[in-house]
């Protein structure tokens, strides 16, 4: 959870010094501060051991219904102020969006581990499902218009085809420094 927590604060810093959001970084800043504080919620019930679970608390300790219910309200709204892709993405349009996407699969990876902690609540896990999804949404709608999907167009190059190198070596030789002289 801390390297989650640390790729989050990363895009923000990038959000902050490359301007890359659509209509500036103020709510990008604003949702990444929010979900790290309750990352710091989530952390907590993630460290407690299980016979210590009833001395967390709502909202302190323990991740809540209603945290992951603003989770959801957060996807939604962000989704509202762009067009979905329709299909898989190729992530990269911008740093920003890339590390997004980094923190998503860091989340997507501690989501699998809290899965085998004795007594991590269901609400945990569940926050960490719709945390990754958040993240995944805010990196398309950071991505803009610019996204760039799975589909290759119909006209672009194809990328088995072979090319004039020029003067390059020849890449399957396997000696390219020896004399060809006698």
């Amino acid at each position: 959870m801390d390297e989650a927590q640390a790729q989050i604060g990363v895009a923000r810093a990038q959000a902050a010094e490359t301007q890359q959001v659509p209509g500036g970084h103020g709510l990008l800043d604003e949702i990444l501060v929010s979900v790290g504080r309750d990352l710091w919620v989530l952390m907590a019930e993630l460290a407690t051991a299980p016979e210590n679970h009833h001395k967390l608390e709502d909202g302190g300790t323990r991740v809540t219904a209603a945290m992951v219910e603003r989770l959801e309200q957060l996807i939604d709204h962000t989704s509202a102020l762009f067009e979905p892709p329709s299909e898989f993405v190729v992530p990269g349009e911008s740093v920003v969006a890339a590390q997004l996407d980094v923190a998503r699969t860091v989340i997507r990876r501690a989501e699998r581990s809290a899965l085998g902690i004795e007594g991590v609540g269901a609400q945990a896990i569940a926050y960490l499902n719709r945390l990754s999804d958040l993240l995944w949404t805010l990196a398309r709608w950071v991505e803009g218009d610019s996204l760039t999907t799975r589909s290759v167009p119909s006209d672009a190059p194809d990328p088995t085809e072979t090319r004039d190198l020029g003067d390059d070596p020849d890449p399957t030789d396997e000696n390219p420094g020896a004399s060809t002289d006698g």
